[in-house]
């Protein structure tokens, strides 16, 4: 029985320095897996913030495409603004001539009728002569 006081604390330092193997095995695998998630979260930050950098420049690209096709469409409403006057200008001469036209017409038809007019008399003036 003497043995087995002396080897009581023998007993208790190896049942601990199990029970602590066991939690340092345990505590390794959770820092390993703590770190590899550690990684995944860090690549997935590298994939986000490429994926912005692309998106920041895409968008810069299309901010200068939008000024450019803002800056086209000023000067084609410009242009439309321009052509249009002129378009009116070109309508009021044309009105102006069809007027013009009309006139003229209504005067050949009276200068027509006198003639006629003329002819017959020119004709009854012959005959009676």
């Amino acid at each position: 029985m003497e043995f087995l006081p002396k080897s009581r604390p023998v007993f208790i330092l190896s049942v601990l320095s199990v029970f602590l193997f066991a939690f340092n095995i345990g505590s390794c695998i959770n820092s390993y897996s703590q770190g590899a998630a550690r990684r995944k979260e860090m690549a997935q930050r590298l994939g986000v913030e490429e994926k912005m950098l692309k998106l920041g420049q895409e968008k810069t690209a299309l901010l200068e495409k939008l000024k450019a096709k803002e800056k086209e469409s000023e000067e084609e409403r410009v242009a439309f603004q321009s052509t249009k006057k002129a378009l009116l200008q070109e309508q009021l001469v044309c009105q102006a001539l069809k007027e013009e036209l009309q006139k003229v017409t209504n005067l050949k038809e009276v200068l027509e009728e006198d003639l006629k007019k003329a002819l017959i008399t020119s004709n009854k003036a012959k005959k009676m002569r």
